[in-house]
């Protein structure tokens, strides 16, 4: 049987988008494998938002170089945000490459492999859900950006914001759910925009309330929200609706009102630390996470240190940062000069990085000794593990990993936590819980 394999590079609408060429590709009669080097189709789905992934995707790209002139059968397809309306460098840079597919561009990619291979394609994006999915999925519900953030490359790769039709969301997490999904998460690059361009004028609420009807799927989660987008009645969602889970990504980039300008975000530190206190007030054992940019042009000591404080004050449950990286074509690429010195952007991301660790530390010492109801993942090394509705990690205890089977991946248990770390817990399962598992002694 002819193989396939795909690398993803980047954000979980990338993840998304890998799925479901994965899910056309098996029912064209394509075998998935985990090696690329073993398999007939390499398909390269690719991430510009930082300059890190676009040189990870570059590099992989060299190296396929070697295999297709060793092996120039083999088809070699790159797809995702790398390739933007005018391909013709990278085309002429890796002329390898025997297809360039933008984001969402499922068609061309099928149309090729029918023809190679004598393949009928015929029905295979009627029903892009994947075949096996996985215990959680994550579910793209609106494409594209229409905020032009001065940094963010995004807009000019994906588009215009596009939301998709409520009933086909629903229906492809439906037919996941019949099939064994357990946990959803909405996504979108500003999922608060969603059906604000759809006639009937739906919004992320009216979506969460109708997902929340199906049967068997235990949990809900939804991101990247963008703070002046984000209503109240998203949250109270969160508060009120009990397969939503307790965890809002809430990106603020910076915590300096000037920065904020430069970046284009629409909103002071003021108005962000006012949604933030609604937010806790409104949800009190809510788990927050946020995203922070370092270096950006201009910014001075002072208004680093300013973000530092405003992380200080939140304490968010996990920070995403990153160096700026300077992407052609934004604003900030255009008329902001790249002027923060890597030394100092390296040191100033050490610097989050350090104090994130104590506060995640810090908020993780609290949850010690308490009770807290996981959703089994699978096993990482041999240990079992799961995830809670804050969306932290939690480790089995050695002693229970040889004593529980696979048979409780995609279950609910109810742990108590033991130990900590920064990144992760580790828990018991509470004893009367195992009756309900082959009544498994410890």
């Amino acid at each position: 049987m002819t193989s396939f394999n795909i690398s993803t590079v980047g954000c979980q609408m990338n993840v998304s988008d890998s799925e479901k060429l994965s899910s056309s590709l098996v029912k064209m009669g394509f075998e998935s494998k985990n090696s690329y080097e073993e398999s007939s189709i390499i398909v390269v789905n690719t991430c510009v938002v930082r300059q890190s992934a676009e040189d990870t995707t570059t590099g992989f790209l060299g190296k396929l170089r070697k295999i297709k002139t060793k092996s120039p059968e083999k088809i070699i397809v790159v797809m995702g945000c790398m390739v933007g309306p005018d391909s013709s460098l990278l085309k002429k840079r890796f002329s390898h490459v025997d297809l360039w597919a933008r984001p969402q561009e499922f068609y061309p990619i099928l149309d090729l492999l029918s023809v190679r291979f004598n393949k009928d394609m015929e029905g295979c994006l009627s029903d892009l859900a994947p075949i096996s999915p996985k215990i959680s999925a994550f579910v793209p519900i609106v494409h594209g950006c229409n905020k032009f953030c001065t940094f963010c490359i995004i807009p000019f790769r994906r588009g215009k914001e596009t939301s998709r039709d409520l009933s086909e969301i629903y229906d492809e997490i439906d037919i996941m759910v019949d099939r064994g999904l357990k946990e959803v998460t909405l996504l979108g690059q500003n999922v608060d925009s969603y059906g604000h361009d759809l006639k009937q004028r739906l919004d992320l609420a009216d979506l969460v309330e109708k997902i929340h009807e199906i049967k068997g799927l235990e949990r809900i989660r939804f991101l990247t929200s963008h703070p002046n987008d984000m209503s109240r009645r998203i949250i109270n969602l969160v508060a009120d609706l009990p397969k939503v889970c307790e965890n809002i990504n809430l990106p603020v980039q910076a915590g300096d009102n000037t920065v904020l300008v430069n970046m284009r975000r629409g909103y002071t530190v003021t108005q962000y630390l006012k949604k933030i206190d609604f937010i806790k007030n409104k949800i009190p054992d809510i788990s927050l996470t946020t995203d922070l940019i370092v270096g950006f042009p201009n910014e001075t000591n002072e208004q680093f240190q300013n973000s530092i404080n405003l992380l200080k004050k939140v304490q968010f449950d996990k920070v995403h940062v990153a160096a700026y990286s300077n992407r052609n074509g934004t604003y900030a690429s255009r008329k902001l000069p790249d002027n923060i010195d890597r030394s100092t952007k390296k040191e100033r991301l050490n610097l989050v990085d350090e104090l994130q660790k104590n506060i995640q530390k810090s908020l993780n010492s609290k949850m010690l000794a308490k009770n807290y109801q996981i959703l089994v993942e699978g096993r990482k090394r041999g240990v079992m593990h799961g995830r809670t509705r804050t969306d932290k990690i939690v480790y089995l205890n050695n002693n229970l990993n040889k004593l529980l089977d696979d048979s409780i991946i995609g279950k609910m248990m109810d742990v108590k936590i033991t130990d900590y770390s920064s990144w992760s817990l580790s828990a018991d399962v509470i004893k009367n819980q195992l009756n309900k598992f082959e009544e498994i002694k410890v």
